[in-house]
């Protein structure tokens, strides 16, 4: 299944959807067996973005963004029912987090901030 999500990711454009300053919070949100959601946005060079989430099953997190053809993940989590942390922009680009949902499904409940560098 990993090999698939990550074809994916490959394949698809990920549209910038959220604006710096501006807390997106998101609660219950299903996520059917197998499938992947993915919340895109851009960030510039010392932008940071603070994320959290919960899952009610686990699933494989990831922090990714597209260099040509390859996809770089700075942050990957498998298996996973909770993770918050931030992440510090070093190239201008637009970066997407994502999620996987296993066999089981799963609702996730995620925030997410976009903070300009100061």
């Amino acid at each position: 299944m990993r090999c698939c999500a990550l074809a994916a990711l490959a394949l698809a454009g990920c549209a910038a959807t959220m604006t710096a300053g501006e807390a997106k919070v998101v609660r219950a949100h299903p996520l059917p067996s197998y499938q992947i959601h993915e919340e895109c946005f851009r960030l510039d060079e010392g932008d940071r973005v603070e994320f959290r989430f919960e899952s009610t099953e686990p699933v494989d997190f990831n922090l990714h963004y597209r260099e040509g053809h390859a996809v770089v993940m700075p942050i990957s989590r498998e298996k996973s029912t909770e993770h918050a942390g931030v992440y510090l922009a070093t190239l201008a680009q637009d970066y997407c987090l994502m999620w996987e949902a296993g066999a089981a499904g799963a609702l996730i409940d995620y925030r997410i901030l976009i903070k300009p560098a100061a």
